[in-house]
């Protein structure tokens, strides 16, 4: 069967874009460092319901790996210019029953990325791996502000006990000092969220912007909202996309976002800020429809990596 790989003249690679590896976490000078992990800390009920996350998205960027130096139109020129080096890293060995562990390798893997001065770009996985890269931050003197993009807000304070989970993210978030203010971007649906954890976020200062005002205006109130010369995080839960681009989540809920949305929103505040972690996770294999949302997701991170790579 032809595909459009072999008609670009690529070979198999394992990493993302084919681009170096690096699992001894050694950058040599890297700016931009891809590493996935295939959850965190799993509620029992679905355990790592992404697993596998991040090698299907890798696979689907695979196509391109042969032509990494070609001209990609969402960024104007090449991925990475001249004289960028990125790297991936692989993925970490975490593992099921081992939360507390997990937790740990993900924060001391993304500390050792800043320690190097590169960006952590974070690939999942469920959206409880957040927590210990922005902890990693923290550790590194960091002070940060959150831009989330998601379907939900995460801000319960535990589910079944469990106050690490993907449903209480931004809550453990908000606890942290070095974490300054938070913006959260494309809530729509029914989700986890009870009256009282949108009461908790807003008294907090958190600032929502809906999937619909999306819709209507734009991101615009969100990049606005992102301080001048900040050091920024954004979180992005793929469920943020709309089902149409984006099937391959737990959740599919319509009125989501679409890939210009994201990916406008991710350089504007680039051009206005410092991007300085970025996360994509809560892709779901077995919920994917004939490879389109690993491609949209290979796609997208494609272009965040080419952003971030363009920063000063």
């Amino acid at each position: 069967m032809a595909t459009l790989g072999s008609m670009f003249g690529a070979a198999e690679v394992e990493t993302f874009l084919g681009l170096p590896a690096c699992p001894d976490l050694d950058l040599k000078g890297a700016r931009l460092a891809l590493i996935g992990a295939d959850g965190c800390t799993p509620y029992p009920s679905v355990g790592f319901y992404c697993a596998g996350g991040p090698q299907a998205i890798r696979a689907a960027a695979a196509t391109y790996a042969a032509n990494l130096g070609h001209v990609n139109f969402d960024l104007g020129g090449p991925v990475l210019p001249d004289g960028v080096r990125a790297v991936d890293c692989g993925d970490l060995a975490v593992r099921m029953g081992d939360a507390e562990g997990n937790r740990d390798l993900i924060r001391g893997a993304i500390g050792a990325i800043l320690d190097q001065e590169a960006v952590p770009l974070l690939l999942g996985g469920d959206d409880s791996l957040p927590i210990p890269m922005l902890q990693a931050l923290g550790d590194a003197g960091r002070q940060v502000v959150i831009l989330q993009i998601d379907a939900h807000i995460d801000w319960r304070d535990e589910v079944g006990g469990e106050r690490w989970g993907l449903s209480s993210t931004m809550r453990r978030a908000s606890e942290m000092a070095h974490v300054t203010s938070i913006v959260q971007v494309g809530q729509r649906g029914i989700g986890s969220a009870r009256p009282k954890d949108v009461q908790d976020a807003l008294e907090w200062g958190v600032a929502f912007i809906p999937a619909g005002e999306v819709a209507r205006a734009g991101v615009w109130r969100a990049v606005d909202l992102i301080p001048a010369g900040a050091e920024v995080v954004i979180c992005l839960d793929l469920d943020a996309l709309d089902p149409s681009v984006m099937p391959a989540v737990i959740g599919r809920t319509a009125g989501g976002l679409d890939y210009w949305h994201v990916l406008e929103l991710v350089g504007a505040v680039a051009e206005k800020a410092r991007i300085v972690g970025f996360d994509m996770v809560e892709f779901m294999p077995d919920r994917d429809i004939d490879g389109q949302g690993a491609t949209v997701a290979a796609q997208l991170l494609a272009g965040v990596m080419g952003i971030l790579a363009r920063q000063g």
